[in-house]
């Protein structure tokens, strides 16, 4: 067993690297701390396999006004962008990187961990399960993903993300809705839970429209 398989089960810490310190605070004006430095944030791209694609204008709004008054105060982690110099791919904090260039800064703080495909995927699964940041289809996407491309497991999934294997086969089962009714999922009208129960209903996207309050 692989280094990294036995370091599966305990999370976002092992995929970073046992030596790996937590984000520390930046302070916007003054020099950056050891680990850290400061890019364009034009040389920032975001990840095409990111998780999450969906964020929330008024959360947006808000973190770009507090960016706008205090900076960026957790860096942005990144990997050099493969096939491009300079450029970095961002792992974790696209939200951050949103909002600041909503607030129309030049410069971010950055970390730069050098990882691969399946390891920028399962940080960004951990990051966005872990703050709940994912809707339920984006989760299920996540795993299906992890599961297909890579070779992942339930049973490995499920410590990677610290959730039982019984709710990350749960999640995958969201997959088999019909994509009217995922709609309505992503967009919050209807829980995971009762999307579930409409899995096998011949009449799912009746039933999905019914219970949804924009009908």
């Amino acid at each position: 067993m692989s280094e990294r398989q036995r370091g599966l089960g305990r999370g976002l810490s092992a995929l970073l690297g046992e030596n790996a310190q937590e984000p520390v605070a930046v302070d916007a004006t003054g020099p950056a701390p050891a680990g850290v430095q400061r890019a364009p944030i034009e040389a920032l791209k975001p990840n095409p396999d990111q998780p999450r694609k969906i964020f929330a204008k008024t959360d947006l709004d808000e973190l770009t006004a507090s960016i706008r008054d205090k900076g960026v105060l957790q860096p942005i982690l990144v990997r050099s962008q493969p096939g491009e110099q300079g450029v970095w791919q961002i792992i974790a904090g696209e939200r951050r990187w949103r909002a600041a260039q909503a607030a129309r800064l030049t410069q971010v703080p950055i970390v730069v961990r050098e990882m691969d495909d399946i390891e920028v995927l399962e940080v960004g699964v951990i990051e966005n399960v872990q703050r709940a940041d994912l809707n339920p289809m984006e989760e299920a996407n996540a795993y299906a993903v992890l599961m297909e491309r890579f070779g992942r497991t339930q049973d490995a999934l499920a410590g990677v993300v610290g959730k039982s294997r019984s709710h990350v086969a749960n999640t995958l089962r969201l997959l088999q809705l019909p994509e009217a009714v995922r709609e309505h999922v992503v967009r919050g009208d209807l829980s995971a839970g009762h999307a579930r129960a409409l899995i096998t209903a011949p009449n799912a996207e009746e039933l999905a429209a019914r219970s949804s309050p924009r009908g």
